[in-house]
């Protein structure tokens, strides 16, 4: 990768948001294959037990449920009536100075208005006109240079490349691209926020603070002059500034908050979900050569990667009332942790669920969410992935892991993901 596109402070951020999620080594997966058997309605902090935090906070004295069956799952993801997200505010909510457009956040007719306002601008047919430049750009810019190198990590441009995309899709200035990576810093250091020591949260949350004012400002000035050009553009802020729904449209503030999120969350989870496509890939070398050959293949690699692999593995939600889940008496005012990474491989919804096969028969999985809150950007972030895998296989013949270095491991209890692929071509 061309020299420019480096940036430590954007790396040290990405390994230390990392090491924040990454918890106790423990295989997950198998924890949670006993949990469906054993306790799948389970009462007390699950992802506290893995010394993972979560959106939550520390600070919060609510009593905890942990829930890891598919269809208990859903249920609580597609009733956001009953399991409400509004809690995120005080806790995750807190780091990007708790105002202004936080969606995930949102709840009722708040989230409604706000969903109708940005989902138009996030569909698969809004954002394909954008695919050409994604493609240009993860070609030209970051796989072709290491082409007569033969031998590379991909993480090495894992973490830039959707940064990249995405700081280019919102409309910052093309000429000021090493700034992308320093806003991009500053957005994983709100993410990385949340701790499980109250005293280190504290501190944490001083400095996310500071950082997402930074960003703010870097966005809102953007804001300001795309309004006063006219907003005529394809860029997201244009596109943002034009966007309507019953009779309102977005102020400079929400689109500023709204962006600043949308660079906290947009870039990362895209780089962890790479990484896991191409260890998954890379790990079967039969794999490899049907995919090469058969780019259909694609979408349904990228599937169920997601499937098997979730980046985010837990959703937290609030019961509004008094419920029942599977059984089990949830009281009003309690945090209830789904684990995704659970659901996505409940053998009563899956067959084989612990074999990575991207032939089966789709069925949805929670990896990019259910329901109202479904992940607002997931369309872009498949184009992002299906041109990134494209263009590896494209351009690195033969790719394969390299023998001489120690083989990619995806870890973490939340925001899972590889660390290192390095890999060999001809």
């Amino acid at each position: 990768m061309a020299t420019q596109y480096r940036s430590e402070q954007l790396e040290k951020a990405f390994a230390a948001l990392s090491k924040n999620y990454r918890g106790l080594d423990v295989d997950l997966y198998a924890v949670s294959r006993e949990k469906r058997k054993s306790t799948p309605v389970m009462e007390g902090d699950f992802m506290a037990s893995l010394s993972v935090p979560t959106h939550a906070g520390q600070r919060h004295s609510h009593p905890t449920y942990a829930v890891f069956k598919y269809n208990d799952i859903k249920s609580v993801l597609q009733d956001a009536a009953t399991f409400t997200s509004g809690f995120i505010a005080k806790g995750l909510g807190t780091f990007f100075g708790g105002d202004g457009l936080i969606i995930i956040a949102m709840d009722g007719d708040q989230h409604r208005k706000a969903r109708g306002l940005l989902q138009p601008v996030f569909t698969p047919q809004s954002v394909n006109p954008w695919r050409a430049e994604i493609e240009r750009s993860i070609r030209e810019e970051f796989i072709a240079p290491l082409v007569p190198n033969k031998r590379a990590d991909l993480m090495d441009f894992a973490l830039y490349f959707p940064i990249r995309v995405i700081y280019a899709l919102i409309g910052f200035p093309q000429e000021n691209i090493g700034d992308f990576y320093e806003y991009a810093a500053m957005g994983l250091a709100i993410l990385a926020g949340p701790k499980n020591d109250p005293a280190e949260e504290e501190a944490a949350r001083q400095n996310a603070v500071a950082a997402s004012q930074g960003l703010y400002d870097a966005v809102i000035k953007l804001v300001a002059q795309r309004r006063a050009e006219g907003a005529g553009g394809d860029d997201l802020i244009s596109r943002l500034i034009r966007a309507e729904f019953e009779d309102r449209r977005l102020d400079d503030m929400e689109i500023a908050t709204f962006v600043r999120s949308l660079v906290a969350a947009g870039g990362e989870t895209t780089t962890r979900t790479f990484s896991s496509v191409m260890t998954l890939l890379l790990q079967r070398p039969e794999l490899v050569a049907r995919v090469r050959d058969d780019r259909s293949l694609v979408p349904k690699l990228i599937d169920e990667a997601i499937r098997f692999e979730p980046t985010s593995t837990v959703k937290v939600r609030q019961a509004a009332r008094d419920v029942e889940i599977g059984g089990v008496k949830i009281p009003q005012g309690a945090l209830v942790q789904c684990v995704i990474a659970s659901a996505n491989r409940d053998e009563e919804i899956f067959e084989n669920a612990d074999e990575f096969d991207i032939d089966r028969k789709l069925k949805p999985s929670f990896t990019f969410g259910y329901g109202p809150h479904m992940c607002i950007g997931q369309f872009v972030a498949k184009l992002e992935l299906s041109a990134a895998v494209n263009a590896v296989l494209d351009l690195f013949p033969n790719v394969r892991l390299d023998p001489d270095q120690p083989a990619p491991e995806i870890q973490g209890g939340q925001l899972r993901g590889a660390s290192s692929i390095p890999v060999i071509w001809d």
